[in-house]
């Protein structure tokens, strides 16, 4: 790419991060409805979700659901921590735990 593609490829990043982020300012005086501020607050989570999911999901390539995908096993194992002690960190420690156990067994 030539130094002047170079350029323009930055001005139209520039510009399509100024809308996206100036559409918000440019609502800041009048209020979103309940049903959207509501439906905001899962973003987080499903932005996670959709982070964590491939990774636990694909093993060697290819999307692997059984037994042998120790990743998956882990994080199963982690999601049923979580809902029996509803405590991050030690979720986070159980998951890294049963992860490491399941990678060092033959």
């Amino acid at each position: 790419m030539s130094a002047a593609e170079y350029l323009l490829l930055m001005a139209l990043m520039a510009i399509t991060t100024l809308i996206t982020r100036g559409f918000f300012f440019l609502l800041a005086g009048s209020r979103m409805p309940d049903w959207l501020q509501h439906a905001l607050g899962y973003v987080p989570a499903v932005a996670l979700a959709a982070i964590i999911a491939p990774y636990l999901l694909i093993s060697g390539g290819a999307v692997s659901i059984s037994h042998s995908n120790i990743k998956l096993m882990a994080g199963v194992a982690a999601i049923l921590f979580f809902v029996r002690v509803r405590n991050v960190l030690a979720t986070l420690v159980f998951g890294m735990a049963v992860f490491t156990l399941l990678r060092l067994m033959p």
